[in-house]
């Protein structure tokens, strides 16, 4: 069966995010949110990103980054460094973001690839905290104090800046999914298969593990990278002990588990529910329960289904008809 190929598959996803951006104001009308529709829409979409660029490394290779958070706010002030030093529009922002996280990631990779499992896990946690001691002592970005950032009301050809924002991260969307894909289905990514499933037998095949390893760790720190680049033009008002928060750590490892790590639709699928469900929570209830969640249905999904819902979606189709079960 002949595939799609890249160039088309990213000229239906870009088909797709210009559906989404016209049919997004009147979901914002049925249910009374407003404008809040473009921040609820902003962060799934953020989400979107960040599982995606997760699984680069946590579901094609199999090495499990607990420090998603630290890359992401590497993103965020890299935007905050440049927009005190001379402020740069958003979409340059975005590529020097992603220019910073690959290049820690890559630093990552070559001082903890050598480590495999929990190890390389507890290595990825404890480059996050190093990372967050950084930021809280350095007063140029703000420091423990935090950082304002002042965003203009409005810009051209939008109506409001909220709306850009959202343009944005929408566009990323479609370049972490459309990259995603290409690996999946490239000679690198089963290169990233052969060490998820059997690192010492691909060795033994002559796959350069090392070097593919940190292909994919420099490539997961650019896309998180690139998911905090517009988040303190967001949030106006920049912590520490926010952007390196639990919720970004887990998110981006409960999402992609929901959905299923095996393709690069699953993290999509589990950020765009459980993202979904948040905003939901968080509007009608309370922000609070949304850990709460997270944890419910990762445990859930561990349990019942840890393929996730792509997995459970392929195991239905291939079951044919009066076939014993």
């Amino acid at each position: 069966m002949r595939t799609m190929s890249t160039w088309m598959f990213a000229l239906v996803a870009c088909v797709v995010a210009a559906a989404v951006f016209f049919f997004v104001p009147f979901i914002g009308k049925i249910l009374g949110w407003g404008d809040y529709i473009y921040i609820a829409s902003y962060t799934v979409l953020q989400y979107v990103v960040l599982a995606t660029a997760w699984n680069i490394l946590g579901g094609y290779t199999g090495y499990v980054n607990f420090g998603s958070a630290a890359f992401f706010a590497v993103g965020t002030y890299t935007t905050v460094f440049f927009h005190k030093l001379y402020p740069l529009p958003i979409p340059i922002l975005v590529v020097l973001a992603a220019v910073v996280g690959g290049l820690i990631g890559l630093g990552m990779g070559y001082l903890t690839l050598r480590l495999r499992g929990a190890f390389f896990s507890i290595a990825t946690l404890a480059m996050a905290v190093v990372l967050q001691t950084l930021i809280v002592n350095w007063d140029f970005v703000g420091g423990s104090r935090g950082a304002y950032v002042i965003r203009p009301a409005s810009i051209v050809l939008f109506d409001s800046y909220i709306q850009y924002l959202f343009v944005i991260m929408l566009a990323l969307v479609v370049i972490a999914v459309t990259v995603a894909r290409t690996i999946e289905r490239s000679a690198l990514g089963y290169g990233f298969a052969a060490i998820r499933d059997d690192e010492l037998a691909a060795e033994a095949s002559g796959v350069p593990t090392l070097k593919l390893k940190l292909i994919a760790t420099a490539l997961s720190g650019a896309f998180m990278g690139m998911a905090g680049a517009p988040f303190p033009y967001f949030i106006g008002f920049l912590q520490p002990s926010g952007v390196f928060g639990l919720e970004y750590a887990v998110n981006s490892i409960a999402m992609p588990i929901i959905g299923g790590t095996a393709t690069w639709i699953g993290p999509l699928v589990g950020a765009i529910l459980l993202g979904t469900l948040q905003q939901v929570a968080t509007v009608t209830i309370s922000s609070a329960v949304n850990v709460l969640m997270v944890g419910l249905l990762l445990v859930f999904f561990v349990i019942v289904a840890p393929n996730g819902l792509v997995g459970v979606v392929q195991n239905l189709f291939r079951k044919k008809p009066g076939a014993p079960s």
